[in-house]
């Protein structure tokens, strides 16, 4: 049986410990494996003490932290991403402080507790710092994941980025005992009409393999996508620009070899290769914005390359957790993605030189290499085996070009980013671990290496003098973490977050001459805090817990998409604050366990630089307010979960009105039934047909000029879907 666990210790912990050397417990159950969590007998019965979160980056238990996690693990993972398409939906559909998905290929705008998260595989980030091409949610198959944690608040555990937090997909693992394994998924996927083109689906296998010291787990995934459609019926327009999940093809390698070279010290390498491809087959049909007309589409070919998605990674990971009385772990790492974009005749692509007719057709591609390393020790202090202390120092080099395929121009420099970060952390136990105190710092020293470029037509054709700006700060985290009688814990907080604000969009967009990169002010990096108090009850039939956090960020970083659909970067303070409740009650019925959770976020900004927040953010930049309440049975073969999410309208002060949100709720549902090593499966997403505009669609009315291009851009979200599958382990 899986859980779901939802851990409320609480956020600081900027940059603990390593993670890699922090496995979960682990067993064989007929297939791969999985954590323990998945196993345990009783779902709510798990021992929170020994829960390791892996990326925490520390082998001390979860309720050593002061973080703020949430765990989506096993068959509760399998179940939600078969109901919700995948982990980002899934993520988004379980957690409140989590936005709406776009529902497309693209993730920009999608934000946990209002910023940005930053995604993780096996704590590898996915995330290109440079010219963030959104596509971080779909570099692996979920088939291949075997829990996701989730980390809340601004916070520098995995280095750069993690302003909302930190999205880590921990992988299967091998068998834990000497054999063969196997598990499979034959899934389909319906919408109504029962239409070919709108059909989808979705076979993957994968095997596990362990004789002495070494071990494997192996497999492939494929999928195909069908067109969606809404809840009156209708397809759903296409993202002709920023690309789609709809009417595509994915394909994915996974593998995972690892050799015990003593029963303390292991090597391990990880690689995976994953690949998404739209299909081309549709052509947006202009919706209406005043008529409350979503896009919809039309069979055509489109111009151009459709657009895709393509991410590979290879880590190799050396833990020794016996030396000198402490864990070290090493780990290097490699990463490269391709992202190419829809075309167009955009007036930003045109230039007079090449096309003077003004209809020039172009499209453009992302490039990024990675290539980092992470290097932890962490033992108790001799003499003070109370007192656990962290040291470690990471590093990362990203390369990044954003160019245009049809022409060959260069839209984006190629720009390396190089980022060296040691760090040290300590976690002090008092009272016979009722009370602890955690704290530390970290060091970011940052350079960006920009080439001389000249921009395009469209910017003014401007020389820009390139160079090399570096930006260092030192990050610092506090916190403490009360637990005086058994199950009840208080907490509080601060931490600190650390990115660099989209650099291609900031380069791309300079139209003014004499610029030089090394005086430019908007490439300063954006540093953001957390601070977090709360309290959570952990006892009996009852979990319950509530969080009041607040940050600020003395210069933030805002998305602002013009009439064209392409996005410009704002710089401007950012405060936000937010409220999130959750509790869950084992019914004295047998299996049946009811639960709720409610997220309350506002965020405010400064949008003519007077030093007053004088307008709130808009909805690429926050999430709605939102409600959550779920009931889940399970007998000895059955389960089932019945959900509902209910996002409320919200008017954004400062803004245009035509952005308000009138909010939707939408139901979920899902059943299984286990024969033997089979389990078959039945999910619904909005399972009332529920016709309903995306938040971020609805949000999202260019300040500039409402024409066309908003109105190919106003999209519904997906109707009734229905998802068939069958999942055996061998």
């Amino acid at each position: 049986m899986s859980v779901s666990l939802r851990l409320t210790p609480f956020a600081i912990l900027l940059f603990s410990t390593s993670s890699l050397a922090a496995q979960s417990v682990v067993e064989a159950e007929g297939g791969v494996a999985k954590s323990d969590s998945q196993t345990a007998a009783d779902a709510k019965s798990v021992d929170d003490h020994a829960i390791v979160i892996t990326g925490a980056r520390t082998r001390l238990p979860a309720t050593a932290l002061p973080l703020t996690v949430d765990v989506l693990s096993g068959e509760e993972l399998e179940r939600q991403v078969a109901v919700s398409g995948s982990v980002i939906d899934a993520l988004s559909a379980r957690m409140p402080s989590f936005s709406p998905t776009r529902e497309k290929l693209s993730g920009s705008g999608e934000t946990l507790r209002g910023r940005s998260p930053l995604y993780a595989i096996n704590n590898v980030p996915q995330s290109t710092p440079i010219r963030d091409g959104s596509r971080d949610g779909y570099t692996i198959d979920p088939f291949f994941i075997d829990r996701v944690e989730v980390i809340y608040g601004s916070n520098a555990l995995q280095g750069i980025g993690a302003t909302g937090g930190v999205v880590n997909q921990v992988t299967l693992e091998a068998p834990r005992q000497d054999g063969w394994t196997a598990q499979t998924l034959v899934q389909g996927t319906v919408q109504d009409g029962l239409h070919g083109s709108n059909m989808g689906g979705k076979i993957a296998g994968a095997a596990g393999y362990r004789s002495g010291a070494f071990d494997v787990v192996a497999g492939t995934a494929i999928e195909r996508r069908g067109a969606f459609l809404d809840g009156d019926g209708n397809r759903i327009g296409v993202d002709g620009t920023q690309g789609e999940i709809q009417d595509s093809d994915s394909w994915s390698l996974f593998g995972r070899f690892g050799y015990q070279i003593s029963p303390t010290a292991r090597v391990e390498v990880v690689a995976n290769r994953f690949s998404l491809e739209g299909n081309g087959n549709y052509l947006t049909v202009s919706g209406n914005r005043n008529t409350d007309t979503p896009a919809t589409t039309v069979k055509g070919d489109i111009l151009g390359d459709a657009p895709s998605n393509r991410a590979e990674l290879l880590s190799l990971s050396f833990t020794e957790e016996a030396l000198a009385g402490g864990a070290l772990t090493a780990q290097l790492f490699f990463s490269r993605t391709r992202d190419i974009f829809g075309g167009g005749t955009f007036a930003t692509f045109q230039d007079p030189a090449i096309d003077p007719s003004g209809k020039l057709f172009d499209q453009s591609v992302n490039k990024s290499r990675k290539i980092g390393g992470k290097l932890t020790y962490e033992r108790f202090v001799p003499g003070l085996e109370a007192l656990t202390m962290t040291a470690g120092l990471d590093a990362l080099s990203d390369r990044t070009a954003q160019t245009l395929a049809q022409t060959g121009r260069e839209w984006v420099p190629e720009t390396t980013f190089r980022s060296i970060a040691p760090f040290l952390q300590g976690n002090l136990k008092l009272i016979d671990g009722r009370l602890r105190l955690v704290g530390g710092l970290r060091y970011e020293n940052v350079e960006l290496d920009v080439p001389d470029f000249t921009t395009l037509a469209f910017y003014g054709s401007r020389d820009v003098v390139g160079g090399k700006p570096t930006f260092d700060d030192v990050l610092v985290n506090g916190g403490i973490v009360a637990e005086p009688i058994a199950g009840l814990r208080a907490y509080a907080s601060y931490a600190e977050g650390y990115t660099i604000a989209d650099v291609g969009r900031i380069l791309r967009g300079i139209s003014t001459d004499g610029v030089e990169v090394e005086n430019y002010l908007d490439l300063k990096p954006v540093v953001s805090n957390n601070r977090e108090v709360g309290v959570e009850w952990k006892r009996g039939a009852l979990q319950a817990s509530a969080t009041y956090f607040w940050s600020k960020s003395k210069l933030g970083s805002l998305l602002l998409r013009g009439a064209d659909g392409i996005f410009s970067v704002l710089r401007q303070p950012i405060e936000i604050e937010g409220l999130e409740v959750n509790a869950e009650w084992r019914t004295p019925l047998p299996g049946l366990t009811l639960g709720g959770a409610y997220a309350a976020l506002k965020g405010r900004t400064d949008t003519n630089q007077d030093g007053d927040l004088d307008a709130d953010l808009d909805g690429a930049n926050i999430s709605p307010d939102r409600l959550n309440l779920h009931a889940d049975y399970r007998a000895s073969r059955w389960d089932a979960r019945v959900a509902m999410r209910s996002y409320f309208e919200r008017k954004f002060d400062g803004q245009p009105a035509v952005n308000d949100f009138g909010g939707y709720t939408l139901f979920d549902a899902a059943v299984g039934y286990r024969v033997g090593a089979h389990r078959l499966s039945l999910s619904a997403a909005n399972i009332f047909d529920k016709q309903h505009t995306t938040y971020f669609s609805d949000t999202q009315e260019p300040t500039t000029l409402a024409g066309r291009a908003n109105d190919m851009l106003f999209f519904a979200g997906r109707g009734r879907t229905i998802t068939f599958g069958l999942t055996s382990s061998f």
